[in-house]
């Protein structure tokens, strides 16, 4: 059984998926900071519009790969576009709002990206088609990645200094790459499986390089069939996952993630505008799974961060305020009655 130091966060920690409404990065941070006192994260803020969604924002980080907005996508091109260097004006503007906000912020922070494969299967190649359908784009996709990820880990860094960094490389979509699901750009077809072996040597590199840069590497799928062992194979060091979708059969994966050490980042709490007052409601799917793996209780407030079950954009202000206090509430809830 694994040490209760091995874990990245205070124990009863809770923190946000990513996404936040409204359009004032100073006013989300304001929110983000006050209520995820041990594992705040920078939200993201799509309502902004183009250049603000995960995409974009993912594609501005990318070193010497420049994109823009094509008919149906963004795409690769050869010098960034007007709405590429919009998403990185938004970035730059939400890092000037993280500095003022949280500059003394002495927490784990977690900073949020979209990982490579499901990056692969949103951009298009110059001709139209799935960046995803051409390995060798693939590769120069994961190399500059990792190159920009290690430089967005040194300007945050710079930015809020006394805080640790958690890389929750977001990948919605890796299910269907492994699987040959992914769409083709016509969507008269689906683009072939890529090989698993060639899956895990890529994110290995790219959990590594966030390693060698000082912060934790964590991995964020949100979807009933989340490939947990490959994740934790490539060296992913959290998961975060949907609780409430996961389905019967999936706690052996869990646990042995949770045997090696890997915290794990649990969505239980609805992200949609509903009551939040019950918090047995809220921290039922994580108990049960606890109980379905049969560690100890004492482990599950150490190893297990609450979350939303999914982004909060789209939902008012005042419901997301509420669910990351309901949030917080189920992380003590799970510390003071695990069982």
């Amino acid at each position: 059984m694994s040490e209760l130091h091995q874990y990245p966060w205070p124990e009863a920690s809770s923190t946000g998926v990513g996404s936040f409404p409204g359009t004032d990065a100073g006013e989300a941070l304001r929110t983000v900071l006050g209520e995820l006192p041990d594992l705040a994260h920078l939200p993201e803020l799509p309502e902004r519009g183009t250049g603000a969604d995960s995409t974009g924002r993912s594609a501005a980080l990318l070193a010497d790969l420049p994109v823009e907005t094509g008919p149906f996508a963004w795409r690769v091109t050869q010098r960034p576009g007007r709405d590429a260097r919009r998403a990185a004006s938004f970035l730059s503007y939400d890092l000037e709002a993280l500095e003022t906000h949280g500059h003394d912020y002495q927490g784990l922070l977690k900073i949020q990206v979209l990982g490579p494969w499901s990056l692969a299967a949103r951009l298009e190649l110059r001709g139209g088609e799935k960046l995803l359908s051409d390995p060798g784009a693939v590769r120069d996709l994961c190399e500059s990645q990792r190159e920009g990820v290690r430089e967005h880990i040194a300007d945050v860094r710079a930015r809020v200094p006394g805080a640790g960094l958690l890389v929750q490389m977001d990948e919605p979509l890796l299910p269907d790459v492994l699987l040959g699901a992914v769409p083709s750009a016509s969507g008269y077809r689906t683009l072939p499986a890529v090989d698993r072996v060639t899956v895990e040597e890529r994110l290995r590199a790219l959990y590594a390089a966030i390693s060698e840069s000082g912060a934790v590497p964590g991995a964020h799928c949100c979807r009933a069939d989340p490939p947990v062992d490959l994740l934790r194979r490539s060296g992913a060091r959290a998961l975060s996952l949907n609780a409430r979708a996961l389905p019967t059969g999936a706690e052996d994966a869990v646990g042995t993630a949770v045997e090696d050490g890997v915290g794990l980042l649990l969505g239980t709490v609805a992200s949609t505008d509903t009551d939040l007052s019950d918090p047995a409601v809220n921290v039922a799917p994580v108990r049960e799974l606890w109980n379905r793996i049969g560690f100890a209780p004492e482990l599950l407030s150490v190893a297990v961060a609450v979350t939303p079950v999914c982004g909060l954009a789209g939902v008012p202000v005042d419901h997301a305020r509420a669910v990351l206090e309901a949030c917080g509430t189920a992380a003590r809830v799970l510390r003071d009655d695990p069982c």
